[in-house]
C-alpha cells in the first residue's frame, strides 16, 4: 500500500489513494523501464512532475530491472486501464489516481496499457463530453481556413454538456503509436472548461470498431476540478489610455489558451487570439505560458513568458507599442466588409454573433472603423442589429455600422456587392426578406444605394476575374475564328483582345495564332501588371462593374483581400479609360479569412478629428482620399504637385513634368506569407496578396527588415522606381514624372500598398490612357452576358442587356477617343 502527499501545486494530480486492484503481469522489464523513464521525461516537459520520491524509485527500479515495482509505482498513478484483447478488443477500467483535474488547463493523465493483442495502432481517447460546442460552421470556409478539424464532432445535438477536450500525448519523448508491448504506459491530456464536481464518460478505442460490446470501451467518472485562476487585464495603449488588445496565449507544447474547440462568443474558435478590453478578466490555469499582445499590424507584437501562480487571482498589465500612427497624418482605418454570421461564426452561423463581440474584433485590431454586413444566410436575424447611424457601442475613434453585402441572394451572380450608410435596408418590394424582390443583377442594387446617400463598390474583387487561359483561348476562337480552322490569322485577330501584341504571340512566326500559342500567351500574361488577359468572368467579384462604372453608380473597387493582380489589373483598366473608380480596402471577415479583420485596409483622410463621423468617412473613401494596404505598409503623404489623391486635377497647359512627393513607412517585421508578397505560392506571382493563401501557407514566421520596392504608376505602368528599408521609420521619396498626355498617377508597393491615383489633365483632356484597356473592358461586359445571362430573371432582362450595350458603346467611344489621341 503505498500512499503520497504533495504540496506543490504543480503535482496536485498526483495525490493518490490507496492502490487498487490494477492487473500487474510479469514483463520483460528493460522496455518497460524505457516506457516509465520516458513518461516521467513527458510529465516534466508538461509541467506536472511525478514526485520526487516517486521518480527516485522509479529510476532505482528500472536500474534493477524490476517490472512488478515499476508497475507497482506507476499503478497509483494510473487513472485508467486499457486491456486490448488477444483479437483487438479494447475494454478500461478505472485506474488508481485520483479524478482531479484543472479547470482552465489540459491535465496529463496516465493510462496503464494492457497488450495482449500485440496492437500498434494509435490510442485514441475521447468523450462524449468532449468536442466543440458549436456547430453549422460553413465547410467551405474552414477548407479556405485550413481549420477543417474544427468541424470534427460539430455539436449537432446541441449539447450543453461539453466541458472537456481530450486527446493524447503523442510528442517526444512518446512516441503516436502503441509499441506492441506487453504492458506499457500512455499520456492522455484532458481539458476542462468548467470547475467543481462534473461527471464524464471517458472513451478508448484503436481505431473504429475496436471497441470492446456492451460499453466496456468506456468508463464514468466523477471529476474534482479546481477552479482556475482569474486573471485581470490592464490594457493600455500608446497614449496610456484603457484599450482593447489581441492576445494570445501558448504553453510549452504550443497549446492555445483558451483551446480554439471550446470557445464560445467573444472568443471566436477559428481565431488563435483572444480580444479583451481594459478591466477585462480570462482564466488561466497555473503555470508558465507565452503571451503575444497586439493590436493590429500598426503595432509591435510584444512578447514574453508570464507566470499564472497558485492563487484565486492575479493580475496582468500590458502596455502596447506602435511603430506607426495612421492618425497623427489624419488618416483613418477602416475594413469595409466584416461578418457577423453566416460563415465560420460559432454555434449558430446563420444567426452569428452580437455588436458587442464584433465590436471587440474591429478595436482589438486598431481599426476605426468596421462595416459589418448582413448578407444572405443571416440576413433574417442579423438585419435586426441595421441602423442609419453606427451601433451605440461605438466610441469617438472605433466605429462599428451594420450595411449590406448582396451576396447569397439577389444579384449575388453577377458580382457581390458592399452597400455602405444606408439608411434604409429594405429594398422595394422586398418585404424585408431576402428571399423575395431584389433585383437578379446588380446596377438597380447599385442605384437605389445611391439615391439614399449609400456608397457601393464590388467585394472580393479577383473572385471570378483570375484568369483561365483555356476557356479564355475557347472564348477567343469560338467569337473570332470566323473560317472555323483553329487558329487566328492576322485579320481575325484584329477585332480579338489578344493576350499580347500578334507578332509576340506568334511564337513559330508562321503569321497565324495557334490555339497553343494563345493558352502560352495568356497565361504568360496573367502574371503581368496590367495584363490584357481576358478572365473567366465566373465567380462573385467585379464581375459587373465594367458595366456599373459606365453608367455612374459605382464608387470604388475592393483590393487587399483577394489575388492582387487580377484586383488591380481589372481597376487600371477602368481608370486607364477616365472613369473616377477608388480602391478600398477590405477583409471579407471571415469568410474570405478568418485569421483577423482588418488584414485589408483602406486608410482614409479627413484631417485632425476628435470624433469620427461615418458619412464624412464614406463620402471620403468614396472621393478616393485615401489608400489601401495590408496595414503592414504605409504611404501617408503622396502628391502631384502639391495635390493629394481625392482632392482635385492637376491642370497643365501642355505636356511637362510634375513633381511626385511620398513618404512611405513599412513594418519592421512583417508576416512571412503568400497575403504579404514575401512567399511565392505555386500558383505563382498571379496569386500574391490573396489572403486566403495566409492561411493555406500557415506560420508564426515573420520576416524582419528587407526592402520594398514603392513604384509610380502612370497609366498603370511602373515609371520610377526607389527600394525603401523595412524598418518602421517614414522615409521621404521625391520624383520628377514626364507627363505627354493626360494621365493618372499613383504609389504602390506590390502587393501591400496602393494609393488612390491624381489625375494630370493636359489642356482640360479626359483621361483616355489606352484604347486597348477601353477594348478589354467591352470584352469582358461580352463575356459576362455570354456566363450569366441567364442568372438574370427573365422580366429585368431586357433592360439589363440594354444596360450592358450602352456601356460596350462608352468603352467602344473612349477607344476611338484613345486611338485618335495617337494617330499622327
Amino acid at each position: 500500500m503505498l500512499r503520497w502527499l504533495c504540496v506543490c501545486g504543480l503535482c496536485w494530480g498526483w495525490l493518490s489513494p490507496v492502490v487498487a486492484d490494477v492487473p500487474m503481469v510479469a514483463v520483460d522489464a528493460q522496455p518497460l523501464a524505457s516506457n516509465a523513464a520516458r513518461v516521467a521525461e513527458a510529465l516534466e516537459s508538461l509541467g506536472r512532475p511525478f514526485p520526487p520520491e516517486v521518480r527516485a524509485e522509479l529510476d532505482r527500479a528500472g536500474q534493477a530491472r524490476d517490472a512488478l515495482k515499476i508497475q507497482q509505482l506507476l499503478d497509483a498513478q494510473a487513472m485508467f486501464v486499457v486491456s486490448i484483447s488477444p483479437e483487438g478488443r479494447v475494454k478500461v477500467a478505472r485506474g488508481d489516481a485520483p479524478a482531479r483535474l484543472q479547470q482552465g488547463g489540459f491535465t496529463p493523465v496516465l493510462i496503464k496499457v494492457l497488450n495482449d493483442g500485440d496492437v500498434t495502432a494509435p490510442l485514441e481517447i475521447n468523450s462524449p463530453q468532449s468536442g466543440a460546442p458549436f456547430a453549422g460552421v460553413s465547410e467551405g470556409s474552414l477548407q479556405r481556413q485550413q481549420q477543417t478539424a474544427l468541424n470534427d464532432r460539430e455539436n449537432a445535438d446541441k449539447r450543453t454538456d461539453r466541458f472537456l477536450q481530450t486527446e493524447m500525448f503523442r510528442d517526444n519523448p512518446l512516441t503516436d503509436r502503441l509499441s506492441g508491448s506487453r504492458i506499457e504506459y500512455a499520456l492522455g491530456l484532458i481539458y476542462t472548461s468548467e470547475a467543481g464536481r462534473r461527471e464524464a464518460v471517458i472513451q478508448f478505442d484503436t481505431g473504429q470498431g475496436t471497441q470492446d460490446l456492451g460499453f466496456r470501451a468506456e468508463v464514468p467518472i466523477l471529476f474534482e476540478i479546481r477552479p482556475a485562476v482569474r486573471v485581470s487585464l490592464g490594457l493600455w495603449d500608446e497614449r496610456d489610455r484603457p484599450t482593447v488588445a489581441r492576445l494570445e496565449f501558448h504553453d510549452a507544447r504550443g497549446h492555445v489558451y483558451p483551446p480554439q474547440a471550446r470557445r464560445t462568443a467573444p472568443d471566436f474558435p477559428f481565431q488563435k487570439q483572444i480580444y479583451r478590453e481594459h478591466g477585462d478578466a480570462l482564466l488561466l490555469p497555473p503555470g508558465r505560458f507565452f503571451m503575444t499582445a497586439s493590436r493590429g499590424p500598426e503595432y509591435r507584437a510584444l512578447s514574453r513568458v508570464i507566470e499564472i501562480p497558485e492563487a484565486a487571482e492575479t493580475s496582468l498589465s500590458v502596455k502596447l507599442q506602435r511603430w506607426f500612427d495612421a492618425e497623427a497624418f489624419g488618416y483613418y482605418s477602416g475594413d469595409h466588409h466584416i461578418h457577423a454570421a453566416g460563415c465560420a461564426h460559432y454555434e449558430f452561423p446563420t444567426r452569428g454573433v452580437s455588436p458587442y463581440d464584433m465590436f471587440l474584433q474591429v478595436k482589438g485590431e486598431g481599426l476605426n472603423v468596421g462595416c459589418v454586413l448582413t448578407w444572405g444566410p443571416c440576413f433574417d436575424f442579423q438585419r435586426q442589429f441595421f441602423s442609419p447611424q453606427v451601433d451605440a457601442l461605438s466610441d469617438p475613434k472605433t466605429l462599428i455600422k451594420y450595411d449590406l453585402e448582396i451576396s447569397g441572394f439577389g444579384s449575388a451572380a453577377l458580382g457581390h456587392v458592399c452597400l455602405l450608410n444606408l439608411r434604409d435596408q429594405t429594398y422595394p418590394g422586398s418585404q424585408g426578406t431576402s428571399t423575395q424582390g431584389w433585383p437578379t443583377w446588380t446596377m438597380p442594387v447599385l442605384e437605389w444605394a445611391k439615391s439614399q446617400g449609400g456608397v457601393t463598390g464590388y467585394a472580393h474583387s479577383a473572385s471570378g476575374m483570375h484568369v483561365l487561359p483555356e476557356q479564355a483561348i475557347e472564348w477567343i476562337l469560338r467569337t473570332y475564328d470566323s473560317d472555323g480552322n483553329g487558329v487566328l490569322s492576322p485579320q481575325e485577330s484584329s477585332a480579338a483582345v489578344l493576350p499580347a501584341r500578334f507578332e509576340q504571340v506568334d511564337a513559330d512566326g508562321n503569321g497565324s495564332l495557334s490555339r497553343e500559342e494563345l493558352i502560352r500567351a495568356t497565361d504568360a500574361a496573367a502574371d503581368r501588371l496590367p495584363n490584357l488577359a481576358i478572365p473567366a468572368m465566373n465567380g462573385a467579384g467585379a464581375l459587373e462593374l465594367p458595366v456599373t462604372v459606365a453608367h455612374g453608380v459605382c464608387d470604388f473597387i475592393s483590393a487587399m483581400d483577394t489575388a492582387r493582380i487580377p484586383e488591380w489589373n481589372t481597376w487600371y483598366h477602368v481608370l486607364n479609360c477616365g472613369f473616377p473608380l477608388k480602391v478600398s480596402g477590405e477583409t471579407d471577415f471571415p469568410c474570405m479569412s478568418s485569421t483577423r479583420v482588418g488584414q485589408g485596409r483602406v486608410y482614409v483622410h479627413l484631417g485632425p478629428v476628435d470624433k469620427l463621423d461615418f458619412g464624412q468617412w464614406c463620402d471620403a473613401l468614396a472621393q478616393g482620399r485615401s489608400y489601401v494596404s495590408d496595414g503592414f505598409a504605409h504611404a501617408p503623404v503622396f502628391t502631384v504637385n502639391a495635390v493629394a489623391p481625392g482632392y482635385g486635377d492637376v491642370s497643365l497647359k501642355a505636356p511637362g513634368k510634375v513633381t511626385v512627393v511620398a513618404e512611405v513607412a513599412f513594418a519592421p517585421t512583417t508576416p512571412l506569407t503568400v497575403a504579404q508578397g514575401l512567399v511565392l505560392p505555386e500558383t505563382g506571382r498571379r496569386t500574391l496578396g490573396d489572403t486566403v493563401q495566409w492561411n493555406q501557407t500557415p506560420t508564426d514566421e515573420v520576416a524582419t527588415g528587407g526592402e520594398r520596392l514603392v513604384e509610380i504608376v502612370v497609366n498603370g505602368e511602373a515609371v520610377v522606381a526607389e527600394r525603401v528599408t523595412a524598418d518602421g521609420n517614414s522615409h521621404r521619396l521625391t520624383f520628377e514624372i514626364d507627363v505627354r498626355e493626360s494621365s493618372w498617377i499613383a504609389l504602390r508597393q506590390f502587393p501591400q500598398l496602393h494609393t488612390n491615383p491624381v489625375n494630370v489633365l493636359i489642356g482640360g483632356r479626359p483621361v483616355r490612357a489606352s484604347a486597348d484597356s477601353a477594348r478589354w473592358c467591352a470584352e469582358t461586359i461580352r463575356v459576362l452576358w455570354n456566363n450569366r445571362e441567364r442568372n438574370i430573371a427573365p422580366a429585368e432582362r431586357a433592360a439589363a442587356r440594354q444596360a450592358y450595350d450602352e456601356a460596350i458603346e462608352t468603352y467602344r467611344k473612349i477607344e476611338r477617343e484613345a486611338a485618335e489621341r495617337r494617330d499622327p
